[in-house]
C-alpha cells in the first residue's frame, strides 16, 4: 500500500492586527491627493486597461494617507506620488536583470542629485525630478540627504537581489534580513516622515542608537509582514526572494511552520518597537517634540501597512476583507511568470 503525500492547499496567517494596538488614522486630504497622484502616474504612459485596474486596486493613496495622517495637502501629495513611484520602481526592477537595475538607478540617482540640471529621455527622469523639486522647498537638508542616501541603498540592494535571482540563489536568513531592510524601500519612507511633518531633527539625534532601533523595528515589521502577505502570489510565480521561502529552505520547514516562524518574528518586532520607545532620551523640549512626532510616524506606518495589506487587491485580490476576518489563505497554483504583477516591495 503506497502513501501519497499531498501538498498543502492553504495556510493560516498570524494575527498581527490584534498584536498591534496603535491607533489607525486617515489623512483628511486622502481623496484629493489619491486622485491627483493617480493622474500624475498615468500622465505620459500608455498603460493597458488591465494595468490601470491594478493601480486602482493597489490603493497606494490609501496606504500613504494612513501612514502620513497629519501631513498637509502639498506634503501628502508628494508622499502619494512617491508611493506610486516606488511601487512602479519595484515592478520595473523585478522584471529586469542586473544591468537593467543599474540603468534605472543611474537615472533616478542623477535626477535626485541634480534635479535642475540632469536630463534623460527616460520617463523616470521626469517623474523623479517632478516630485523631488516639490519636496525641496520645505524639506530640511538632513531630510533630503537621508532620502537620497537611502534611495542609493535601495538600488544597491536591488542590484544584489537581481544577481541572486539570475543565479537561482536562495540567501541564508541573516543575509536576507540585511538585504531586505533596503529592498523594502522603507528607509526613504522614513525620511518622508520628517518631510511630511515639517521636522528638522539634528543628525546626531537621528543617528542615536535608540532612534535607529525604532526605525529598524518598524522596517522589520512592515517588511516581514509584507513577505507573509505577498508569499502566495510570489510562490505562484516561483519567486524565492521572500522570507517564507528563505525560512523553509534554511530551517527545513513546511509552509505553515515557516509562516508561524516569521509571524512570531513580526510580533517580536512590534514588541521591540514598544520597548525602544520607552527608552528614548531627552534632547530638550523642541527636539523631544519633533522626535515624538517622528516616532509616532513610524507607528503610523506599522499600523497603516498592516490594515492596508487587506484593503489592496495586490495580495489577496478581492478577498482581502474575508482573509482579514478568517486569516485563511488558499494557495494559488504555480503560474506563468509573465502573467502576474511583481509584488516584492513594502512595500511589496
Amino acid at each position: 500500500m503506497s502513501i501519497i503525500a499531498t501538498l498543502p492547499t492553504k495556510f493560516i496567517l498570524p494575527d498581527l492586527v490584534s498584536h498591534c494596538d496603535f491607533k489607525l488614522r486617515m489623512n483628511r486630504h486622502h481623496k484629493k491627493a489619491t486622485a491627483e497622484s493617480k493622474r500624475w502616474l498615468f500622465r505620459g504612459d500608455n498603460l493597458s486597461q488591465k494595468s490601470r485596474k491594478a493601480i486602482h486596486g493597489l490603493k497606494a493613496g490609501q496606504l500613504t494617507s494612513m501612514c502620513y495622517p497629519d501631513a498637509g495637502f502639498p506634503q501628502l501629495r508628494v508622499c502619494c506620488d512617491f508611493m506610486n513611484y516606488l511601487f512602479h520602481l519595484d515592478n520595473l526592477s523585478d522584471d529586469m536583470d542586473k544591468a537593467g537595475t543599474k540603468s534605472i538607478a543611474n537615472v533616478v540617482l542623477n535626477s535626485l542629485h541634480h534635479p535642475y540640471d540632469y536630463y534623460s529621455p527616460a520617463r523616470l527622469n521626469r517623474m523623479t525630478k517632478d516630485f523631488y523639486k516639490r519636496m525641496l522647498p520645505t524639506a530640511s537638508s538632513g531630510t533630503t540627504r537621508r532620502f537620497i542616501e537611502t534611495m542609493d541603498f535601495f538600488f544597491q540592494a536591488v542590484h544584489v537581489q537581481a544577481i541572486d535571482r539570475a543565479k537561482g540563489v536562495v540567501p541564508d536568513l541573516e543575509s536576507y534580513i540585511s538585504l531586505r531592510r533596503d529592498t523594502s524601500g522603507c528607509k526613504p519612507c522614513w525620511a518622508l516622515i520628517e518631510y511630511a511633518n515639517n521636522l528638522d531633527i539634528p543628525d546626531e539625534v537621528m543617528e542615536h542608537p535608540i532612534i535607529q532601533s525604532l526605525g529598524q523595528a518598524a522596517n522589520d515589521l512592515v517588511t516581514w509582514s509584507n513577505d507573509i502577505f505577498s508569499y502566495n502570489v510570489e510562490q505562484s510565480k516561483g519567486d524565492t526572494h521572500n522570507m517564507i521561502s528563505v525560512v523553509m529552505h534554511e530551517e527545513c520547514l513546511d509552509i505553515q511552520s515557516a509562516v508561524d516562524f516569521v509571524g512570531e518574528l513580526c510580533k517580536q518586532s512590534i514588541d521591540r518597537f514598544n520597548e525602544s520607545r520607552g527608552l528614548i532620551p531627552s534632547w530638550g523640549p523642541k527636539i523631544d517634540k519633533d522626535v515624538a512626532i517622528y516616532v509616532g510616524g513610524l507607528a503610523d506606518w506599522i499600523v497603516g501597512s498592516l490594515h492596508w495589506s487587506f484593503d489592496t487587491t495586490r495580495y489577496f485580490q478581492n478577498c482581502g476583507h474575508e482573509v482579514k476576518r478568517t486569516r485563511v489563505v488558499s494557495l494559488f497554483p504555480r503560474s506563468n511568470v509573465s502573467t502576474l504583477l511583481p509584488v516584492s516591495s513594502p512595500l511589496s
